[in-house]
């Protein structure tokens, strides 16, 4: 039989170890077994594709390993371990990927080898090598952001946003894109803290509203109208008390109808200056303008702001969705979060559905609208016009 994977086993209980082994030689796994998390950095080899780590151990605990292995820039997926609470379980699982570590699963103590062949099934397929990341060769410099905007290398890339009764595509959201003449296509993970930081954060976030608002037209294929554009905001604008004015002159300019815009503010970004943030939110609602409050659940938004904010929308951030099938917590949030929309009068839009086991969760919760890597990732404007020339809503009903 071929070796398909390396298991890396950290438990202080010799007798864990031998177990794991069992199971994991049997599906073709080579394992190796320690009862010390300090020889973690000697252990943790570019083959390891799966690690199973204790959360209670007497020297370096399980959450001390985790700080290591995300340390070690750790790619390969985690399976936690451990006989306490499911819910101590969980925010070790939450912390694991705050920290870029993959979690595979957890084993809850006291557990069968049936328990453990059935979890390393799913991992005997052959694992790629680990690649280790490293610094990039090409620097960002300051000037490089701001030739970018002189060049126009930022661009749109759109996400269709899709209501789940009917299956149409009800929004597109615009995502910002660097197209950078050497590295390619940045994420604004990139960029974005760049030119907060610079204070061009609002000249960018009108040039891509500029952007938007021209591009928005162009997506009515079928004798379909254009979905609803969606366009991300930053805490800048909501500053500018001019910003709503100002915004609706540019739509008319492109001929966009307000009520076919959706502005996306950050809940954290809600917190800065409430008071010019909630004039500026409440005149581009007295404008007919849609308001999404973006990411909810990350920040630092109380009910009280909640309640404050003419939001039309609400988005339940990626994160939650990601975790629904494995954290009972995240399960609860997600589904509080479709319950305060609907109750506050706001539909509510899921990030991140990936799988149709998410879809099914989210339609079955009374979720109203998707968005996701399931129907697309985010596409240039041809390669979306395309899209919607060809999509169906059967996956939506299937």
């Amino acid at each position: 039989m071929t070796t398909a994977g390396h298991i890396l086993v950290i438990d202080d209980n010799f007798d864990i170890g031998e177990i794991v082994r069992a199971a994991a030689e049997s599906l073709g796994m080579r394992c190796t077994t320690s009862t010390n998390a300090a020889e973690l950095p000697q252990l943790l080899g570019p083959d390891v594709s799966l690690i199973l780590l204790d959360l209670v151990m007497p020297r370096i605990d399980g959450v001390e390993a985790l700080r290591m292995l995300s340390q070690l820039q750790c790619k390969a997926s985690v399976v936690l371990m451990s006989g306490i609470s499911k819910r101590v379980m969980e925010t070790a699982e939450k912390l694991a990927q705050v920290l870029d570590l993959k979690i595979a699963g957890h084993l809850q103590k006291p557990f069968r080898l049936a328990d453990v062949e059935r979890l390393l099934q799913g991992h005997a397929a052959p694992f790629p090598p680990v690649e280790v990341k490293r610094p990039s060769s090409i620097d960002l410099t300051d000037q490089d952001l701001r030739n970018a905007a002189l060049c126009n290398e930022f661009v749109l890339y759109y996400q269709p946003q899709i209501d789940l009764r009917s299956g149409r595509v009800e929004g597109l959201e615009a995502l910002a894109r660097w197209i950078h003449p050497e590295r390619g296509v940045l994420a604004p993970d990139a960029f974005i803290p760049r030119l907060e930081a610079l204070g061009e954060i609002d000249s960018f976030g009108w040039q891509m509203a500029d952007l938007g608002l021209s591009e928005a037209c162009q997506f009515a294929v079928n004798s379909r109208p254009a979905p609803r554009i969606a366009l991300n905001v930053s805490i800048q604008s909501l500053r500018n008390l001019h910003f709503p004015d100002t915004f609706i002159a540019k739509a008319r300019r492109y001929c966009v109808e307000p009520e076919d815009i959706m502005v996306e503010i950050t809940e954290t970004g809600l917190m800065k200056e409430p008071s010019q943030a909630l004039d500026v939110m409440a005149r581009l609602r007295m404008k007919n303008v849609q308001l999404s409050i973006d990411d909810f659940g990350t920040g630092y938004a109380m009910m009280q702001h909640l309640v404050d904010i003419p939001a039309t929308e609400l988005k339940i951030d990626r994160a939650f969705v990601h975790n629904m099938h494995m954290n009972s917590s995240d399960r609860v949030m997600v589904q509080k979060t479709i319950e305060i929309g609907h109750d506050l009068g706001m539909t509510v839009t899921a990030e991140g559905v990936e799988t149709l086991a998410q879809l099914d969760f989210l339609r079955q919760s009374g979720c109203d609208r998707v968005q996701g890597f399931l129907f697309s990732r985010p596409l240039p404007p041809a390669a979306m016009i395309q899209w919607l020339s060809s999509y169906q809503p059967n996956l939506v009903h299937a």
